[in-house]
């Protein structure tokens, strides 16, 4: 049977639907914006704060469909806002202000993003992932995981869950646990099944095995207390407007029923919501073992990366005090470029790291900006009045919801535990009848979870949603999905549980 080959004809036709529908998602997100801006600004609200919210989600509605990549779409939003900054980020006090230098503030809020220590903090994680690929280490353990768990893809998705909640008690940050341990090592599991990134082989099982991987850092991100930087500030702010003390085993107890089914159901539901092609190979295993042993004795940069990792884990686990989590992935960046693990030329020529450090301090930027415009105190304010006179259990439903929900509005969880956790208390407390008790440990232990719904939702998010495996249309899709599945399972287990114990 003969090849089918489409005529010029039919090729010219392709070409100019394509184009046609590239230049829509091109210009979706103007639309968004520019009919948000025509919308009368809501009362209580200052013209300039409801201007940059439209630009704000002009640039979510960008990401979605990313007619272009996500590092131009963010770079886009920061560069109009700082040009319109007059209209757009600074309030009439401050313009009135013959000492307030316009253009010189515009441009620090633009790069202000880049000086975020999570932004490095994924930065170093790709740069530790580059250290296990080139020496081969990444391969040896990948090959190790195979040999013996490798007959089933189930069986892996498990293997990277557990990996993770081995590390999650000791590691208060999901950066560092899930982006720069967990990452490196799986990164090279997909190759070994012919699946790549940026292919249609990627669904083969790379894609399977990232989503389990960033689901399964969201989960033990609430699980404990100590797994999540936020879970610290959150702990602060509860004592400090409350005055109630959540102790390490209260909250451990408090989300153990639901952690527990959500870590031995979530690889099962993403095998069947998103499943991978190769489902059991029974070579592949047989293989790895004949690779290992080509592989022979661990070589002198392997065994510098080990120390430069387990150097890592150990600063991010009991050295956070004295060094920042970020400062020690730098801190081994340049200790592998001394020793010769990396070299210069490694680090400028890894495209999906600079994509992801652009994409992301961009978003961190324009995420800060709606609190400094004063868009979250008001939508805290006005979702109180909004409340007032509704059953008190109703009410704490709402709260949480709508807290787990406005999550799209945040590229960091610190972010959004700093701007609204403290709006959502207040709100709560003035109204009686709440127990402010299992209010306040929902609020906390849903910190974690909730960073499912975005690929900028939590830190390790977008260096998975970077990786190759994981398309922006089914990352959304999953976040929704999963994201639904987390609300629903934190207000139908985890709710009961906290009343019966609290």
């Amino acid at each position: 049977m003969k090849p089918t080959v489409m005529s010029e004809p039919a090729q010219a036709a392709s070409a100019s639907s394509g184009q046609k529908k590239h230049l829509i998602m091109l210009f979706l997100p103007v639309l968004v914006a520019v009919l948000l801006l025509m919308v009368p600004v809501p009362q209580g609200l200052e013209p300039y704060a409801w201007h940059f919210f439209a630009i704000f989600v002009g640039v979510i509605v960008g990401l979605i469909f990313e007619p272009l990549p996500g590092a131009v779409i963010g770079l886009t939003g920061v560069v109009v806002t700082a040009l319109f900054s007059q209209w757009l980020l600074f309030s009439p006090a401050e313009l009135a202000d013959p000492k307030f230098k316009t253009a010189t503030q515009a441009f620090k809020w633009a790069v202000s993003g880049f000086g975020n220590s999570t932004v490095w903090l994924i930065f170093g994680a790709f740069m530790f992932a580059a250290g296990y690929d080139k020496t081969q280490f990444g391969r040896r353990l990948a090959l190790m995981l195979v040999k013996y768990l490798g007959r089933r893809s189930l069986t892996l998705g498990y293997a990277i869950t557990f990996a993770d909640l081995l590390l999650a008690p000791f590691t208060p940050s999901n950066t560092a646990r899930s982006g720069g341990t967990i990452y490196p090592i799986i990164a090279n599991l997909p190759p070994l099944y012919g699946s790549k990134p940026n292919d249609p082989s990627a669904r083969k099982i790379g894609s399977y095995l990232m989503w389990v991987a960033i689901t399964a850092a969201c989960i033990t991100s609430s699980m404990f207390l100590s797994a999540l930087a936020p879970n610290l500030l959150a702990l602060a702010l509860v004592k400090s407007i409350i005055g109630f003390d959540i102790s390490w085993g209260m909250w451990f107890l408090a989300f153990l029923p639901l952690g527990l089914i959500l870590l031995l159901t979530m690889p099962l539901l993403a095998y069947w919501l998103y499943p991978p092609e190769v489902k059991f190979n029974d070579e592949v295993p047989r293989w790895a073992i004949s690779e290992l042993e080509k592989l022979g004795k661990l070589t002198r940069n392997e065994i510098l990366l080990l120390v430069f990792v387990v150097s890592a884990l150990l600063m991010w686990i009991f050295a956070t005090a004295w060094i920042e989590p970020a400062m020690a992935a730098l801190l081994v960046v340049v200790l592998m470029l001394w020793t010769g693990v990396l070299n210069w030329n490694d680090i400028t020529s890894s495209k999906p790291a600079w994509n992801t450090f652009a994409w992301f301090a961009t978003l961190v930027a324009l995420a800060d900006g709606l609190a400094r415009v004063g868009f979250i105190a008001w939508l805290g304010k006005e979702g109180g009045q909004l409340l007032q006179g509704y059953d008190p259990q109703v009410s704490a439903v709402v709260l949480i919801i709508a807290f787990f929900v406005l999550h799209y509005l945040f590229a960091s969880t610190t972010a959004h535990t700093t701007a609204l956790f403290p709006a959502m208390l207040t709100i709560a407390a003035s109204i009686p009848g709440i127990n402010m008790s299992v209010f306040c440990l929902m609020m906390c232990t849903s910190l974690g979870v909730m960073g499912i719904i975005t690929p900028y939702g939590t830190g390790p998010s977008p260096i998975y949603y970077g990786s190759g495996y994981l398309p922006t249309k089914d990352y959304w899709r999953l976040g929704t999905i999963f994201g639904t599945i987390f609300l629903c399972a934190l207000m139908l287990i985890g709710y009961p549980w906290m009343v019966m114990m609290f």
